[in-house]
């Protein structure tokens, strides 16, 4: 199994709960701009969509989509607890949390990335990811520590990977204390900590 990434982006939630399963797995590191992998592989006969995460399975298919990756690898190791069982309220809780992570707050972070945005359009994207954050707050504050079923989920390792933007964006997280400790929370697990070292992001 091989799972194609690039260093804090959003595939570093998959990447985290690959290690929180203990599978087998290797990592290889795509330049999306270039739309190569390390190895000078093309990218886009790998992922059609030019973005990552990709993984490939032992089997030869390939899944993108970093939702779908995260509920599969889940799934395929029900014993590393990382999603309620299929079927569930809770399960749909997942399938809430990770859409809304992918739909509203991922997207939200987009122009601070984009080439070319205009400060108008930054501006307006830190205004969007505030108001996304402001609900994260309210559910940390009301709910317990994780997302869903007051465990660990891969929806807070998505959660994570993409609300640890805020520093590379320069997003002062005071005014949100409570996800504040939460990235702090998820950044300790010792899964974080070695998919951050392994994409270089720590030592």
């Amino acid at each position: 199994m091989k799972l194609y990434y690039k260093p804090g982006a959003c595939s570093l939630a998959s990447h985290i709960a690959l290690y929180e399963t203990g599978a087998d797995f290797q990592i290889e590191r795509v330049d999306t701009e270039a739309g190569r992998t390390e190895t000078g592989s093309d990218y886009r006969a790998i992922n059609p969509n030019g973005y990552v995460p990709a993984l490939h399975l032992n089997d030869g298919n390939i899944l993108s989509e970093g939702a779908a990756v995260l509920q599969l690898i889940a799934d395929r190791h029900p014993t590393a607890g990382l999603a309620p069982q299929a079927g569930t309220f809770e399960r749909s809780r997942l399938h809430e949390a990770l859409n809304w992570v992918a739909t509203e707050l991922h997207k939200a972070f987009g122009p601070l990335f984009r080439t070319g945005a205009s400060e108008d359009e930054k501006a307006d994207a830190r205004t969007a990811v505030a108001a996304r954050f402001d609900r994260v707050e309210q559910q940390l504050a009301n709910g317990g520590e994780w997302l869903v079923a007051d465990r660990f989920s891969v929806a807070d390792a998505y959660l994570f990977a993409v609300a640890s933007w805020a520093k590379v964006t320069e997003i002062d997280l005071s005014p949100w204390p409570c996800l504040e400790a939460f990235i702090e929370r998820v950044a300790a697990r010792p899964s974080a900590q070695s998919a951050m070292k392994a994409e270089g992001l720590i030592q």
